[in-house]
């Protein structure tokens, strides 16, 4: 691999650009034409043709004739609103993109220095930003698509699953999965106002409005207890072993003395852990292989005693108070 391929930072920025402009739904549209696609996108013409042709040299978009553009099968992942809630430079996408430039000062330090480009930590950014904390919540939610419910080891142990907490649980889309697909169980949601606030259309949505309860706190303070089952889904990984465990130390004490919690992980037995390299310039979050997860577990109170795979491939780890 050529070592300026590996820091060509143009192409990454360009796609930002065209995701945000929302370039590919004006062509699907019809205007394709950069006249019309630059008046329709609110750009430039000059600056919009030179980075729709970059592109197409890389081989995202087709340009059959001067100045006409087209989609190709790259180009129409541009559709997807998982794509464009990533990618979009006004939305956390944005956030997400110009962290990177902390990447330095968080490998210096192994400590997050989003603050040192927004003015303040990402989460705290997000309170201060309610149209950013909004793109964030769809991303994490909707927009990652149906999720699988199948969050136990052993599909049959739903039998005697009354109730679940999804803790820190976004807008509800996994809680409505879950609810959806096992009439006997009720749930609670579990996460920050501004965030549960968002959950009533996905519950409704889900049909399973009357038997959610919605909680907003934090997750780091006691939760609710006495529930036969607490999941934690894209909330570890979040955040430094010691927050990490203290979330899990919250779920221990509140499934006493029965319950059961089932944490997602990004690796199961003898694999490595992802990077989460993005996690490490947003929040100082990290991935962890399965005997580190034990470990943190075994902190927190908590006894790992089955590891097991989604359908759709997510290791998942069910543990049970100490």
């Amino acid at each position: 691999m050529d070592l300026w391929e590996l820091t060509d930072l143009s192409t990454p920025w360009c796609v930002h650009v065209v995701a945000t402009l929302r370039i590919a739904d004006h062509i699907l549209a019809g205007d394709a034409e950069i006249d019309k696609l630059a008046a329709a996108a609110g750009a430039d013409r000059d600056s919009l043709s030179r980075v729709l042709r970059h592109l197409v040299s890389k081989g995202l978009f087709e340009e059959p004739a001067r100045g006409r553009f087209a989609l190709n099968d790259s180009a129409r992942a541009l559709l997807e609103d998982s794509v464009r809630l990533g990618l979009d430079l006004d939305g956390i996408g944005g956030r997400m993109a110009h962290a990177w430039g902390s990447l330095l000062s968080a490998v210096r330090t192994g400590r997050p220095a989003y603050h040192e480009i927004f003015g303040r930590g990402f989460w705290e950014d997000l309170d201060a930003h309610p149209d950013i904390a909004a793109s964030f919540d769809a991303l994490m939610g909707p927009g990652h698509g149906v999720p699988d419910p199948h969050v136990l080891v052993n599909p049959a142990d739903w039998e005697s699953v009354r109730t679940v907490v999804d803790v820190g649980g976004g807008t509800g889309t996994l809680l409505a999965e879950i609810l959806r697909t096992w009439s006997h169980v009720r749930g609670t949601l579990v996460d920050l106002p501004r965030t549960v606030a968002r959950s009533d259309e996905v519950f409704r949505a889900a049909g399973v409005a009357d038997r959610v309860t919605t909680v907003a706190q934090s997750f780091f303070d006691p939760l609710p207890g006495g529930s036969d089952l607490y999941i934690l889904k894209n909330v570890l990984g979040d955040w430094p072993d010691r927050e990490a465990t203290a979330i899990l130390r919250r779920c221990a004490e509140a499934a006493r003395p029965a319950g059961r919690v089932v944490a997602f992980t990004g690796a199961g037995a003898g694999e490595d852990a992802s990077p989460e390299l993005l996690m490490l310039v947003l929040v100082g979050g990290r991935g962890r292989t399965l005997d580190e997860f034990r470990g943190m577990a075994r902190e927190a109170g908590l006894e790992v005693l089955a590891v097991g795979r989604q359908p759709s491939g997510r290791v998942i780890v069910e543990c049970r108070p100490m």
